[in-house]
Formats: C-alpha cells, structure tokens, sequence
C-alpha cells in the first residue's frame, strides 16, 4: 500500500497529509506549512478500537477514525518533496503499523485554495469500528482503558486543545469529553 501512495503521489509536488486527531497536535514530521483545512464526506469519530496505543486487548480505548459522511475540520501538512523519501516511510509506519486505515487522497478546502492531501479513513466495515457506543461505555473507556501512549481521555483532551489551538471547535468531541470522570 505504501508503494501505491507513493504512486498517487507522484513525486512532482511536495506532499500534503491530512490531520485530524494526534498528527495535529503530535506529527512526528517536519513539515513546511500547516493550514487549517475542511474535507466534505469525511467526519472525525471516537469510533476506533485501540488494542496497543490506548488500550490493550482486554480493555481496548478509543481512538479517533474518519468515516465517511459529514465533513470535518483539520489541519494539512506540506511535506517538502525532497523529504517525502525519508517522512513518509515514518509516517505509514505510524498510521499503518496494524493495517487498520484506508489510505486516501481527498480534496482538502483551504483559505489559500483546495489541496489533494493523503489521509488515513476507517471502513465501518473493519472490525476496529465500534459502531455506536452508549454513554456508559464511553465513560468506561475514558476510565480504565490504558496503553503505551497513555489513555483515551488524554487522547481526547490533547485533540481537543490542538483542535482549539487551530480554532476548530468540535463539539461533538466536547460532549464526549464531558463524559470523563473527572468533568465537572
């Protein structure tokens, strides 16, 4: 697959990822330029198991997908060309490590005009889409589940501080976050 993204690359123009949970607030590679940018039929969800990184299989967390439907705010990177070579690799490895996402190239709206930006979707059809959740269960998770990158709360909360920081405002996430144990 990675090989087919660098083919739908190209190679001629610097590349431009997509962000919508931690790579806007942890991208783990060097970019250029960020902008704030919005994609239509996409929306960002906490609708993703995470066995290894929020979780473990016992007691999975939750970490933000992109289905399709909606539209969602986020943030693209530009990737020079001449370090795709060397951020790229580092990049699938992050996202792709267990195979989970769709890579695609979707048009991303900016201020300074629409980009085709690669971003990581999740199928509904995967079997680390969790389909709706009840409150309880989202409470759950935000208490117990763990991994080696720490909770799903924390995870939640950093998206939500690097989302403000851009000036996105995620209400849907707000609700969720008011869930936690520790909301008041």
């Amino acid at each position: 697959m990675l090989e087919l993204a660098k083919l739908r690359w190209g190679g001629e123009s610097d590349l431009w990822v997509f962000g919508y949970a931690s790579l806007i607030w942890r991208p783990e590679f060097d970019f250029i330029e960020q902008r704030r940018a919005k994609v239509h039929g996409w929306h960002r969800s906490l609708k993703m198991w995470s066995r290894i990184n929020r979780g473990t299989p016992d007691c999975p967390g939750l970490v933000f997908a992109l289905l399709s439907g909606g539209s969602c705010q986020g943030v693209v990177f530009r990737i020079p060309r001449h370090d795709v070579a060397e951020a790229l690799p580092r990049l699938w490895q992050r996202e792709m490590a267990t195979g989970v996402y769709d890579p695609k190239w979707l048009r991303c709206q900016t201020d300074e005009g629409a980009v085709s930006a690669l971003a990581f979707t999740l199928s509904r059809r995967s079997p680390n889409y969790t389909r709706e959740l009840t409150e309880a269960q989202v409470r759950r998770v935000f208490s117990e589940s763990c991994g080696r990158y720490g909770t799903s709360l924390e995870y939640a909360r950093n998206t939500f501080d690097g989302l403000l920081q851009h000036n996105i405002h995620d209400r849907a996430l707000e609700r969720l976050l008011k869930l936690s144990p520790t909301a008041g």
